[in-house]
């Protein structure tokens, strides 16, 4: 258990920061709640006895403070394009671990870029994309991989019942499109591919009990910056059923509804990832419910990892490195029902 430590939630009002919330104190940490609405901030604290710290990312004083006393921050506060780089300083100058839930593609890209060096220098631990789309892929793909060095291709398929998105996840998504224009991205032959083609449909076999489904081919998620940012593996693709796909974009999609005690909605997840070696593939499949309230017995197994010395890297690293991949996502029953066990 946490064992009352203090851990800087910034952006703890929205949807997942919320749930982060939740799960810090169902392990026994002391949550900092942390955001600019001071409004949002002071309804969530109340009657919970847990400290709110008004704090901007526009304003590196308030971000000290918001961090001040705490063992590790965890961002939850998109769009992470505006936030990851003020939280991640403020995180190096208080000298405590930083952690994302940044789903941004682009976010994500400028982390590894633009901090890689001085948190390997710092001996600061990083880890962006501690999430559903990021860390859960990378995670996936990292245990399949067992004992190969290398492999030639990765393909992550999501099979979302449905996506109901917050306003934060298209807050991000508008902000990735703007920083991107009219092309889409692909990792392809160790490189990136700026595309302006329309992306394939195909059919995707998933495990029974989904079954096929058709999916959007090269719908690239985070886990195509996390994946090879340690894995030697030139071709990364991932897949996203159709039906999820068009919730996603579609104006008149409604936000998640709760459908339990928990807050969580009624989706559903199974998450494919397969490796390729030659005439060779192995594959690591994992489902649950509510990709939003999934991450945060994701992100929060890997605060109490950092926290207890339980990393393999240090400087910015993803899920799949910084962590012992199989026994992590062991440690996620009951939120996550894997098959076959890594």
């Amino acid at each position: 258990m946490g064992s009352g430590q203090m851990v800087a939630v910034f952006g703890a009002y929205g949807h997942t920061g919320r749930f982060v919330v939740a799960e810090l104190a169902k392990r026994g940490y002391a949550p900092v709640l942390s955001g600019r609405d001071a409004g949002r901030l002071n309804a969530l604290a109340e009657g919970t006895g847990l400290e709110a710290r008004l704090a901007s990312a526009d304003d590196p004083a308030s971000l000290d403070r918001a961090l001040a006393g705490s063992a590790a921050v965890v961002n939850c506060a998109g769009p992470f394009a505006s936030t990851a780089a003020p939280v991640i300083e403020a995180a190096l100058r208080a000298r405590i671990p930083y952690l994302d839930v940044a789903a941004e593609i682009e976010a994500n890209l400028d982390t590894f870029a633009h901090f890689a060096d001085r948190a390997r220098e710092a001996g600061a631990v990083v880890v962006p994309a501690m999430a559903f789309f990021g860390g859960l892929g990378d995670l996936l793909v990292t245990a399949a991989m067992g004992d190969w060095t290398k492999a030639d291709s990765a393909h992550i398929a999501y099979g979302l019942s449905s996506w109901h998105p917050t306003a934060g996840t298209r807050l991000s998504g508008a902000v990735s499109r703007e920083r991107r224009g009219e092309r889409r991205l692909r990792y392809a032959g160790g490189r990136w591919e700026r595309r302006t083609d329309a992306p394939p449909t195909l059919e995707w076999a998933f495990p029974e009990p989904m079954g096929p489904r058709p999916v959007i081919g090269e719908f690239t998620m985070a886990d195509v910056v996390t994946v090879p940012s340690h894995l030697s593996i030139p071709d990364v693709t991932t897949y996203m059923t159709a039906r999820a796909a068009r919730d996603v974009v579609a104006p008149d999609t409604a936000g998640p509804a709760p459908a339990d005690e928990s807050g969580r909605s009624d989706q559903t997840f199974l998450v494919d990832a397969v490796v390729r070696l030659g005439g060779t593939e192995r594959r690591a499949v994992a489902h649950g419910q509510d990709i939003y309230a999934v991450t945060a017995p994701l992100v929060v197994e890997a605060v109490k990892r950092v926290l207890t010395g339980r990393t393999r890297a240090v400087g910015v690293a993803s899920a799949g490195e910084a962590f012992d991949a199989p026994d992590f996502l062991r440690a996620l029953s009951p939120h996550i029902t894997l098959e076959p066990q890594p």
